[in-house]
């Protein structure tokens, strides 16, 4: 009876500790409410918002608009490629812009589709098979996610998208993130697939970080992508802070931002190549510390504590987005450095042509990817020191620019990506 009625009493007790933990928590949110908000509207500085003005790119603006333009007098309009830094308003550029032809479009009963994909989503876009799906998904046309033929599956999108009269745009968001996965094949089956309809006529607008994604593409495929160019140049300091004026004004409630605070965190994001988008979430992520500090105010303190933490986090999203081609490159890199410290480019280069052969990749020339560890060097995620070699010329020595817990997660992150087992 003893033992039972102890077992009983700490039951009890456990209840009465849980009960005090389960009040805590409700006085905690019950508190929280209380507090008057920083935010206003937190959503206006996520990166999908869509402001009705747009600052500094009434020229981009201007010039795709040109472009695109035709679609409404029934023409088909000329493949475009465009590219800039991350955060240079590429991608929000096109959608304002394609929203107000849509709509002209609708008013006047134009016979037009615009399709937006951003091919850096795995489930949409990892394989041919599955973006055409998506595509057909677009036209209310559902197929087996897997199973059928690739070529069945085109004939099925062929006669879907031509069964009636119309112009498509299709607007493939990261495209270098697609030929990355799954090679040149798909695009090239794009660019030529006007002449295999009679009906709709599809008009191609690639949008890259990467300049230089066109230089490895098949020359058939580059010719026909790359009817136009555009180029987003980075945004200055001055043209980020209005752009962060705009924003926190809608974002916050008055008087809440500190001065300077937009001042120093469009600074930063000029000094990362002038990235609205890194300064934009700067901003919101000061504004979150600021309340789980419960401080009424946003301050210098917690744009650098959210300059900190951002910057921890954000080598490991660069690394998990990165083309195969880049993934493969650090791959190298990081198995070389295993075994020693200070690599050459040469070094990396034999085991980038071995691991491509391993994963069914075609291997960029040298150059190329020493254009890619140039790349990774700016990260910050190597450091690459060009050292002399007399009359053997220049060369690069190689070695990680992170410290060994980010090195293990981005370890960890491309065995996942590359299916690649470590030398040592």
């Amino acid at each position: 009876m003893l033992k039972n009625h102890t077992i009983i009493e700490h039951v009890k007790l456990k209840l009465v500790i849980f009960d005090m933990k389960e009040k805590g928590l409700v006085d905690f949110f019950e508190k929280y409410l209380e507090k008057k908000p920083i935010f206003k509207n937190k959503l206006i500085l996520q990166s999908n918002y869509a402001p009705l003005q747009i600052f500094h790119r009434d020229e981009q603006i201007q010039q795709l608009a040109n472009i695109l333009a035709p679609a409404l007098r029934g023409d088909k309009p000329s493949n475009l490629f465009i590219y800039g830094k991350t955060g240079s308003g590429k991608t929000l550029t096109v959608k304002h812009t394609t929203q107000q032809l849509s709509g002209v479009a609708q008013q006047k009963r134009i016979p037009l589709k615009i399709i937006y994909l951003n091919c850096k989503l795995k489930k949409l876009a990892d394989t041919e098979y599955r973006l055409v799906a998506q595509l057909l998904h677009e036209y209310g046309k559902n197929i087996p996610p897997t199973g059928l033929p690739t070529d069945e599956v085109y004939n099925i999108f062929f006669q879907t998208i031509d069964k009636d009269k119309h112009n498509l745009i299709l607007v493939l968001d990261e495209i270098d993130q697609l030929a990355g996965k799954v090679g040149d094949e798909l695009l090239y089956n794009l660019t030529r697939i006007n002449s295999e309809l009679k009906n709709t006529q599809i008009t191609l607008i690639g949008i890259s970080n990467d300049s230089s994604f066109t230089d490895n593409l098949d020359p058939r495929v580059k010719s026909s992508l790359s009817e136009e160019d555009l180029v987003f140049p980075p945004y200055n300091a001055e043209q980020i802070q209005n752009i962060l004026e705009q924003r926190a004004q809608l974002a916050f409630n008055p008087g809440v931002v500190e001065e300077g605070v937009l001042g120093k965190c469009a600074a930063f994001a000029a000094r990362e190549h002038g990235d609205a988008r890194r300064a934009l979430e700067l901003l919101r992520v000061s504004g979150e510390l600021a309340e789980r500090q419960n401080n009424v105010k946003v301050s210098i303190i917690h744009l650098d504590q959210a300059e900190e933490k951002i910057e921890r986090d954000r080598v490991l999203d660069i690394v998990a987005s990165q083309p195969k081609q880049y993934q493969v490159t650090l791959f190298s890199i990081l198995d070389a450095c295993n075994q020693k410290q200070g690599v050459f480019t040469g070094e990396i280069y034999t085991l980038y042509e071995r691991y491509c052969a391993q994963t069914g990749l075609r291997p960029l020339t040298q150059r190329r990817v020493s254009d890619i560890i140039a790349e990774l060097d700016m990260l910050g995620i190597i450091n690459a020191r060009v050292i002399s070699k007399g009359r053997y010329g220049r060369t690069r020595e190689i070695s990680l620019g992170t410290n060994d817990g980010i090195t293990q997660k981005i370890k960890g992150i491309l065995n996942e990506e590359l299916g690649l087992s470590w030398s040592s």
